[in-house]
């Protein structure tokens, strides 16, 4: 039997077992699809080595730090600086993984409609974990400025929380949530922003698929914003990454 899992840290929330093993079930694959909750990003090591592991997912928190531990990195998870798919196959008797970042193709798909044909928009990543990583890649690769949101700047493309003002709402219509605010069993949490400067100009997406519509969205819609859910980009990231664990090596 072949398996494939989920990497993070609680992992409670997360419909990736649900989604792959009624995949397996419906189509006669002989495979189980497990969540291996970790406390540090060594331990992938061990998760690795398996028996019959074909391909993992990758969540927070260590969408950036199990670099060190793969044998090869792709050019998207080079240039983005994040990690969400492993692929593991043997080479002449001996384990070998790649990384790779469906993530890309799955944000890509649920922003680019947004940003299509708006020259100069600008947008307010929130957090600054792997998720905000991959995000800022697309939104270079479209042409769309940014600041992350951070609730330590260290950089000078990071913006503390509480220098979100108004005329920056304005300035910036994109919010896009790349937090853990507001997932499941968390439901009741969201980002510290202004909702109140919101309006009908902004347009907020949220990383967070469970629940679909999270607090952070109700808030924004509240205000008339348009809201964009995680769970196109969580379907999307998923086949990306099924069609990698099936191709050649």
């Amino acid at each position: 039997m072949d398996v494939y899992g989920l990497v993070g840290k609680g992992l409670s929330h997360s419909r990736s077992p649900e989604l792959f093993n009624k995949k397996f079930k419906d189509e006669g694959i002989d495979a189980e699809y497990r969540l291996f909750d970790i406390d540090n990003p060594e331990q992938i090591k061990q998760i690795i080595e398996t028996p019959g592991l074909k391909g993992l997912n990758v969540t927070v928190p260590y969408k950036r730090s199990l670099s060190n531990y793969i044998d090869f990195l792709s050019t998207e998870v080079k240039q983005s600086g994040s990690i969400n798919t492993i692929k593991v196959c043997s080479k002449h008797g001996e384990l070998k993984t790649k990384a790779y970042n469906t993530d890309i193709v799955g944000f890509e798909n649920s922003i680019k409609k947004v940003v299509h044909n708006k020259p100069g928009i600008r947008a307010l990543i929130l957090g600054t974990g792997g998720s905000a990583h991959t995000v800022s890649y697309v939104f270079r690769k479209l042409g769309v400025f940014f600041y992350f949101i951070s609730r330590k700047p260290a950089k000078v493309e990071h913006m503390s929380y509480n220098w979100i003002t108004p005329k920056l709402i304005s300035e910036y219509p994109i919010i896009v949530n790349c937090t853990p605010a507001g997932m499941y069993p968390n439901i009741d949490t969201y980002p510290d922003i202004p909702y109140e400067h919101m309006g009908s100009n902004n347009i907020c997406f949220d990383w967070v698929y469970n629940p679909e519509e999270t607090s952070f969205l109700k808030k924004a819609a509240e205000k008339g914003a348009q809201t964009i859910t995680g769970k196109q980009l969580f379907f999307d990231q998923a086949k990306e990454a099924w069609k990698i664990w099936n191709r050649r090596y």
